[in-house]
């Protein structure tokens, strides 16, 4: 019996909704990881893209658990001398609720070219609207 390697072209993408209402944001972000790499899947391959794509929607309803929202910070390097900024949680869901997620994924997937092919087909929307009706996407339970 010989192995399965899936090949680069012969992998069918498929397209999920999730509505992120109410949902705990690091158990959506590792549910969402694994879906972008294509581990749920049996012909998972881990040097080829077999994950699907997902679209989330109501992303600024997303909860954290605990005191989290109160203490969590986004650190990043401006690349000047003294350049390290930390912004808070309260502050990033204010202004961009869709980074929240966005980043919590990042994390999750591989530091590499292949990991940042996967989390272009992520699509994230604040709101209850979404750009993908043509994908036809099937809703996907989280939860």
């Amino acid at each position: 019996m010989k192995t399965y390697v899936a090949k680069p072209g012969s992998v069918e993408a498929q397209w999920h909704l999730v509505d992120a209402t109410d949902l705990v944001l690091g158990r959506l972000a590792v549910r969402l990881a694994t879906i972008l790499q294509g581990k749920h899947r049996p012909i998972y391959t881990p040097h080829i893209d077999t994950g699907d794509f997902v679209v989330i929607v109501n992303a600024e309803k997303i909860r954290l658990t605990g005191r989290k929202s109160e203490q969590k910070t986004y650190r990043y390097y401006t690349g000047w001398p003294s350049g390290l900024r930390e912004v808070p949680y309260a502050r990033m869901h204010e202004r961009k609720p869709t980074e929240v997620i966005r980043e919590a994924v990042r994390r999750m997937l591989p530091k590499s070219r292949l990991g940042r092919q996967m989390l272009t087909k992520l699509k994230i929307y604040a709101g209850p609207d979404h750009r993908h009706e043509a994908q036809k996407p099937q809703p996907l339970s989280i939860g």
